[in-house]
């Protein structure tokens, strides 16, 4: 029998495989930016308290001569490396809609109505609490669900949880990301600076026409994308992250080569090479070569531009962009005031938007469009499982976190707001946990 098997280099075993079966791990990244956030708590609270904090307001500055961008670290990792973060989601949104379970209106009804109801009644609540003063501008922090914590949980349960709830809650969490984005460009935003957000709007038509011409380098993309349409709208007062999503959406999502197009010239190859002549050495021959090389070149084009860029940026922010973030902006200092924080009505409304407005906006809009008839519940999807659903489309964290860096200018509010945050993060993750975990292994 011949032997297919790699051969295994001592960093294969050691290293590589490792670390590839830790990246596709599912929980994982969930994990990891739990790590980073319970890091950034301990060092706030820790003798280098000041030094991390101030690590994080140190000035960078990008430009030359008179013509010069200059922020804190903190901003650049909120402004600049969450817009990667926003980029993929943007991919993701895309997918989605075009081939996922928002591209058929009777599979996304739930999930879509599901987001709506979870994004109002919290904000509803929060409102209630907070109906005026700066305080009434942190009513989109609760409106939020963080994607990788969501999943991250629930696949922490691993084979036994049925698809159905999988697929709701992936696509509620996408579907809440959208709202996000919109309530972040509407309600987040500065004063606009015309001139440039007409400039960013420019080189967002530019990468338009790119798609529409076929262009599918991801050089093009990247260098019109950050140079043009992202520093256009960071200078024009809208919120850059809203850049990287309307550029997520220019990136092209066709193949060149279909299924059956890509087999034939896939066969045809592999005939060719098996039946090259081998030289007897490491090094394949000059034949062999421009047959991989030609391999490599239809694989590319067999996938699309869209689907290549996001597996290949998901691994980069899930395990380094999101950790990053959550260590700029989890960390927070805990003293007697945090007892006076726990009856602010900025951590009450974030806390109860978090935990009971999610719960009850996903479970009762849905529950409202299956009782009036206009969705219908997936035969194994119960009642229990929708709850804990509801609780785990609670946890909020990094959307949540980065809603109240734009909602409050003043540092105490956002420490309050902070605290709520990962109050209720906490409390609906462990809840949506063991409701789903009891329903599961009750069935």
């Amino acid at each position: 029998m011949t032997d297919v098997t790699m051969r295994k280099e001592p960093i294969d075993r050691w290293l590589v495989d490792p670390m590839q079966r830790f990246l596709s791990h599912s929980s994982m990244s969930g994990m990891v930016l739990f790590s980073a956030a319970l890091i950034a708590l301990i060092l706030s609270n820790s003798p280098w308290s000041a030094a991390f904090h101030h690590f994080w307001e140190i000035k960078f500055s990008i430009g030359f001569s008179h013509w010069q961008l200059s922020k804190s670290l903190h901003h650049w990792i909120n402004d600049g490396l969450m817009a990667l973060f926003f980029f993929v989601v943007g991919l993701e949104l895309k997918r989605e809609m075009i081939s996922g379970e928002l591209s058929q209106p009777r599979n996304a009804i739930l999930p879509i109505v599901a987001a709506i109801g979870g994004m109002l009644v919290p904000a509803g609540l929060y409102f209630i609490l907070n109906p005026s003063g700066e305080s009434a501008g942190g009513w989109g922090i609760p409106m939020a669900t963080d994607i990788a914590f969501a999943l991250g949980i629930l696949f922490l349960l691993g084979d036994r949880v049925p698809v159905s709830l999988k697929i709701f809650l992936t696509a509620l969490a996408i579907a809440d990301d959208l709202g996000a984005v919109l309530v972040i460009a509407f309600f987040y935003t500065s004063e606009i600076d015309v001139p440039s957000l007409l400039s960013g709007l420019g080189f967002l038509c530019v990468l338009i026409i790119g798609n529409k011409i076929g262009i599918r380098s991801a050089l093009f993309y990247g260098i019109v994308g950050i140079g043009g349409v992202w520093l256009a709208f960071l200078l024009s007062g809208v919120h850059a992250t809203i850049a990287a999503v309307l550029a997520a959406f220019t990136i092209p999502a066709r193949v060149k080569y279909d299924e059956n197009t890509y087999n034939t010239k896939l066969d045809a190859l592999c005939v060719g090479f098996k039946n090259a002549c081998p030289n007897n050495f490491p090094t394949v021959t000059t034949e062999q070569l421009h047959i991989l090389n030609e391999i490599r070149t239809i694989s590319k084009l067999a996938l699309t531009p869209l689907q290549r860029l996001e597996h290949a940026l998901h691994p980069l922010v899930a395990f380094v962009v999101m950790p990053i973030f959550a260590l700029a902006n989890t960390g927070m200092t805990f003293s007697s005031d945090s007892l006076t924080q726990l009856t602010s009505p900025i951590t009450q409304g974030v806390f109860l938007g978090l935990l009971l407005g999610k719960m009850l906006g996903v479970v009762g809009f849905v529950a409202l469009f299956v009782k009036l008839k206009w969705a219908v519940l997936p035969e194994d999807f119960t009642g229990p499982l929708l709850i804990g659903a509801g609780f785990l489309a609670g946890v909020g964290f990094t959307m949540s976190l980065f809603i109240a860096e734009l909602a409050f200018t003043s540092q105490v509010l956002v420490e309050e707001a902070k605290l709520g945050i990962l109050l209720a993060s906490l409390v609906s993750g462990v809840l949506g946990y063991f409701i789903i975990k009891r329903q599961v292994v009750k069935s």
